[in-house]
């Protein structure tokens, strides 16, 4: 039964699926983040549309991210959880909708859906914009409420048998007990900038708010144009310069008419670097090279090897390794000997640094087969000593 079929069935019953809310209080997560310590609560809806729909570099970078956790290459003990975790939820893979949540949220939600005997046979990420926390009266998370529209579902923490439910997976936040803090909400002063530039430009396109010159009339005698010539002289440049079909097009002058060319001011060449500068740290939070999104200006890396291997060794790795982690520890009542991890020698991006590793341990001879294997994350059964 999928998790859909499930949450409409509980949703069927009204409130009989629900924890009673006297075992605690609900946390909603709007309120733990507030910006720079005022009172207005982050919108993550908001956020979303200004920060991932409507912006290249944001939307480009999580993409990279997610899809690469999503499509990385993982070594598993088990091939039942292996199942389990390769799976898609609602037609996306588990683990590349886990990082997306993780990094634009803060937080990742995983139901288990189980059969008859209480065996999970799902695993399902719930979106959590939808999800508070149910504290209980010491402050430690006794349930989890999914709301969807004017239904609320209840998820208690256990099953009958003492069993999780749900795997709650969070980034670090400091000042937060039951939330993690969404690399989107970082990021948001320097995506509102860059959106901001990017409408300014298009003003500029469209409405001709930086004119590329001047016509200055100059009839010799002090006098200027009256009301009448200088509309019809407008209506006519309109006609037949502007828009995009009219560009390059040459000019004819006449009446004491000359043109007079404008460049670009100072104030409006640092706007355009400030786009860059916003645009580079838009991919500085989410832990993605400038140089892999395309940005310019950007030299920190050599080349495009060092920085695709860099993004796998400090964003990547880290980030999968706390996904499959928080999955194999929610899922070991199940699976108490499994292991969850990416196999580093089907990783492209590090077979330099593989290789490497592999010929120091080989050369080194005061190793046993046993220890050389240990260090390569290899395994010791049959191991010559």
């Amino acid at each position: 039964m999928s998790f859909l079929t499930t949450l409409a069935s509980a949703f069927k019953g009204g409130g009989e699926s629900r924890v009673p809310l006297a075992r605690g209080f609900v946390s909603p997560w709007a309120l733990a983040f507030d910006q720079s310590g005022g009172s207005r609560p982050f919108d993550y809806g908001e956020a979303i549309r200004s920060g991932f729909l409507a912006n290249p570099i944001a939307q480009r970078a999580v993409r990279i991210v997610a899809e690469s956790v999503g499509r990385a290459p993982l070594s598993v003990s088990d091939e039942r959880l292996g199942a389990l975790v390769k799976a898609t939820s609602a037609g996306q893979p588990l683990l590349e909708t886990l990082a997306a949540h993780l990094l634009l949220h803060g937080n990742g939600y995983v139901q288990l859906v189980k059969d008859g005997s209480g065996t999970p046979v799902e695993l399902f990420a719930l979106r959590p914009e939808r999800v508070n926390v149910v504290a209980g009266p010491d402050g430690w998370p006794c349930a989890y409420e999914y709301r969807l529209a004017t239904k609320v579902l209840t998820i208690g923490l256990e099953d009958e048998n003492g069993w999780p439910e749900l795997i709650h997976i969070k980034a670090m936040h400091p000042a937060d007990d039951h939330y993690g803090a969404g690399t989107l909400a970082a990021a948001n002063q320097a995506i509102a900038i860059h959106n901001a530039a990017s409408t300014w430009n298009r003003s500029l396109l469209e409405n001709a708010a930086r004119p590329s010159g001047a016509l200055v009339y100059d009839a010799g005698d002090g006098s200027g144009l009256t009301a009448d010539q200088f509309e019809r002289l407008k209506s006519e440049l309109a006609a037949a310069f502007a828009g995009q079909g009219n560009a390059g097009r040459p000019m004819l002058l006449d009446g004491g008419l000359k043109w007079q060319s404008m460049a670009l001011s100072p104030a409006d060449m640092d706007f355009a670097e400030l786009k860059s500068a916003a645009a580079r740290d838009i991919a500085l939070a989410f832990g993605v090279p400038p140089m892999l999104l395309g940005l310019p200006g950007d030299n920190t890396y050599a080349n495009y090897r060092e920085a695709n291997r860099a993004l796998w060794r400090l964003t990547l790795l880290p980030l999968a390794d706390k996904l499959l982690s928080a999955l194999c520890e929610g899922l070991a009542p199940w699976f108490p000997d499994a292991r969850l991890s990416v196999d580093l020698d089907q990783v492209t991006a590090l077979s330099e640094d593989r290789e490497r590793l592999w010929k120091q341990v080989s050369e080194a001879e005061f190793l046993s087969e046993s220890e050389k294997r240990a260090m390569l994350g290899l395994d010791t059964k049959g191991a010559r000593a």
